[in-house]
């Protein structure tokens, strides 16, 4: 084990900190993962699973088959429900993305609700809900977001959101497994309740610290990693704009530091995982 390991996992352990494991690789070297409580292979990782929707949102962009311009009336064309909102006409893929399409706080929140609080068929509850404010006026963040996102996959693809990215992506990334709830209609939620392990999770970190490569196979164009980056989709910077992570509830976090190349990812249970990737940022390898 590295150095890192031994004194990141002393550093969760002295903070008292319930975290299962993490896995971490710098540029070149493998994934080293470290096993702080024994437990199943396959954790939840909350809204960590947003990221891999983002992914498979960037894979179609980069192919020209949406833009993130796009409109979400457009895409759904004939699935819009009589008199739904007409501010819908206005939302995009974009909007959706950065949290910005006007769904009201804690829309579709299946870690809080039961998954049938929003019936059997989640995109026609999602349509016929008024918005809380016109796409692009304001943010909240929410599932429905990128529930939608699962959907517009499913569009453009004729493919459900996690067999899309068995192809695109978590084949290419050499994942061991992987598990998604789904809604009563039988698609991926999109915004949580992926099932991975740590070290299938830093993959996603370590694709967007190399700028869309991974193994040598170009995955996502740096086009999109970059606007990734700099227009913070999903992901976010701490505040010393050092590490760049996607967090989720209960203590997951994916990142990698910008600096050292680090790329890091954690399942917890209740962990600060602000304060580990403090500890990341700051580590002088």
């Amino acid at each position: 084990m590295s150095n890192f390991i031994n004194d990141c996992a002393d550093f969760i352990r002295d903070a008292g900190f319930n975290t299962f494991r993490f896995s971490t690789a710098l540029p070149g070297e493998e994934i080293q993962t470290a096993e702080l409580i024994k437990t199943n292979r396959c954790q939840d990782i909350y809204s960590g699973a947003k990221a891999f929707t983002l992914t498979a949102i960037g894979i179609l962009a980069d192919r020209g088959v949406l833009s993130l311009g796009e409109k979400i009336t457009d895409i759904f064309s004939g699935q819009m429900p009589d008199g739904f909102d007409p501010r819908w006409e206005s939302a995009t893929v974009e909007h959706a993305i950065l949290h910005k399409a006007g769904f009201k706080p804690s829309f579709m929140d299946i870690d809080v609700e039961s998954t049938m609080a929003f019936g059997t068929d989640h995109l026609k509850t999602l349509f016929e809900t008024p918005l809380e404010y016109a796409p692009g006026e304001g943010r909240i963040y929410t599932d429905a977001a990128y529930y939608l996102l699962s959907r517009i996959v499913s569009v453009k693809t004729s493919m459900k959101l996690d067999d899309f990215l068995w192809q695109e992506l978590f084949s290419k990334l050499n994942f061991a497994e992987a598990a998604w709830s789904r809604c009563p209609m039988g698609y991926p939620i999109g915004a949580t309740g992926l099932y991975v392990h740590s070290s299938d999770m830093v993959k996603l970190a370590i694709l967007y610290r190399d700028g869309g490569v991974y193994g040598g196979e170009r995955i996502l164009s740096e086009s999109w990693v970059n606007t990734v980056k700099s227009k913070e989709y999903c992901f976010e910077w701490d505040k010393t704009h050092t590490v760049f992570f996607k967090g989720g509830m209960n203590g997951q976090k994916n990142l990698f530091n910008e600096k050292t190349g680090r790329a890091f990812a954690m399942q917890s249970c209740g962990a600060d995982s602000d304060a580990v990737a403090a500890f990341i940022a700051s580590y002088k390898e």
